[in-house]
Parts: C-alpha cells; sequence; structure tokens
C-alpha cells in the first residue's frame, strides 16, 4: 500500500493513452493502423484499472475520448468493421450511424486543420520581412524605415480578412428529467460543443448515454438536449 501511494500518477492524456497501449496492446496502439473500439470500453477499462494508482478515472475519460477523436482512430471506423475489447477479440461491428459520425468528424476536424495552416502561411512571409529586414546606419534611414513600417501597419488595418462564414448552430432544446426515455435520440453538452447519443438507462439521479463514437456516460438531465 505504501508503495503505491508513492507511485504518481499520469497527468496528461497522451501519457494514459501510451500506458494503455502497453497494458492492453491488442486493443489500443499509439502509431499504425487502430481498432474500433468495443461499446462501453470505458466501463471495462474502470473495473480491470480499478486498484492501479497511476490512471483516475477522469484522466482515463478525457484519454479514451481524444483516442477517439484522433484522424487515425477515425478513419478506422467504417461500416462494418469489427470492434474489439481490451483483450483484442471481436466485440460486435461498426453500424452505420456510427461511420457516418465518424466520417463527418474526421471531414471536419481536417478542414479546420487546412484553415489554421492557410493562416499559418500568410502570417509566415510578413515575420520573414521583418527579421530579415536590414539595421540602417544613419538618422536617415531610420526615419524613412519607421515611415515604412506605419505604411504597412495602415494598409493592415485597412484590409482586414473577411471572416469564415461561420457553421450553423444547432437549435437544441433541454430536457426535463420527466422527459427523458430509453432509447430517445439526444444531445449532450460535453465541452462546448453537443454530441449527439441515445439514451441507454434512466436512473434517479444519472442518465446513461451511448454516444455515437460508442462511449458510454453518464450525464445529468440538465446537460441533455433535443433538437428544436
Amino acid at each position: 500500500m505504501e508503495n503505491q501511494q508513492n507511485i504518481e500518477k499520469l497527468s496528461t492524456s497522451k501519457a494514459v493513452i501510451a500506458y494503455l497501449a502497453e497494458q492492453f496492446p491488442a486493443c489500443f496502439s499509439v502509431e499504425g493502423e487502430a481498432k474500433p473500439l468495443k461499446i462501453g470500453i470505458f466501463d471495462d477499462l474502470a473495473s480491470r484499472l480499478a486498484d492501479d494508482p497511476q490512471v483516475s478515472k477522469t484522466r482515463l475519460r478525457g484519454a479514451l475520448r481524444q483516442y477517439t477523436n484522433s484522424w487515425r482512430y477515425l478513419r478506422c471506423v467504417t461500416l462494418g468493421a469489427h470492434r474489439v475489447d481490451l483483450d483484442g477479440a471481436e466485440a460486435g461491428i461498426v453500424e452505420e450511424d456510427h461511420a457516418q459520425h465518424a466520417a463527418e468528424t474526421l471531414a471536419e476536424s481536417k478542414a479546420k486543420a487546412n484553415e489554421k495552416r492557410k493562416l499559418q502561411a500568410k502570417d509566415k512571409p510578413k515575420q520573414q520581412d521583418k527579421a530579415e529586414r536590414p539595421r540602417r546606419s544613419n538618422a536617415k534611414a531610420n526615419a524613412s524605415a519607421k515611415r515604412n513600417q506605419a505604411q504597412r501597419v495602415g494598409k493592415s488595418t485597412a484590409t482586414k480578412a473577411p471572416k469564415a462564414e461561420a457553421k450553423p448552430e444547432l437549435k437544441l432544446e433541454q430536457l426535463s428529467n420527466s422527459g427523458v426515455e430509453v432509447g430517445q435520440s439526444v444531445h449532450v453538452k460535453l465541452g462546448q460543443s453537443p454530441v449527439a447519443g441515445t439514451v441507454t438507462a434512466v436512473e434517479k439521479a444519472d442518465i446513461q448515454v451511448q454516444l455515437v463514437s460508442g462511449i458510454t456516460v453518464k450525464v445529468k438531465a440538465e446537460n441533455l438536449y433535443t433538437e428544436a
């Protein structure tokens, strides 16, 4: 017990994923082709790692979310692909709605990354120009440089790039506890973005929802929404 207390918990999702790949190599990996995970894999992990002093449930849940949102994982979630359990045994197949959600999430993530690269490429010449500008050796040259810089600042201010058209947000209505039923399609607020899922169990305080990524979560009724 004393030795376990001295062991530090893994502090990042990346470290937890690497640890999972070591403990369950037939299920998780950090490179190469990934495998679709069994529905409810979090509960299996929580049970198998219950006495492991290095992994907390909170960090485990975050790492699993990061793993299943990676491009490498989303590419493997295709219609009919076999899901695997912690030991690598087949545990169901990927259904159409899960495959479609994975494809849409991957496309959206790639589009955001491409837009970010374009913005970085646009700013790079300006940074290089500033770094390579030769120093002036006299007062007249310094004054000329200041005038040029002022002109560039004024031009930059006057010609701001248009903002990218925002993606329309879903119109959602909050559900009451009495209005939640098993099998109902809902949206769960996880962070800033709503995630689609299906209600699998309704308890007194918590409602269990299976997300389209395959992860099962327990949430309060006030975190559930339906499309308006």
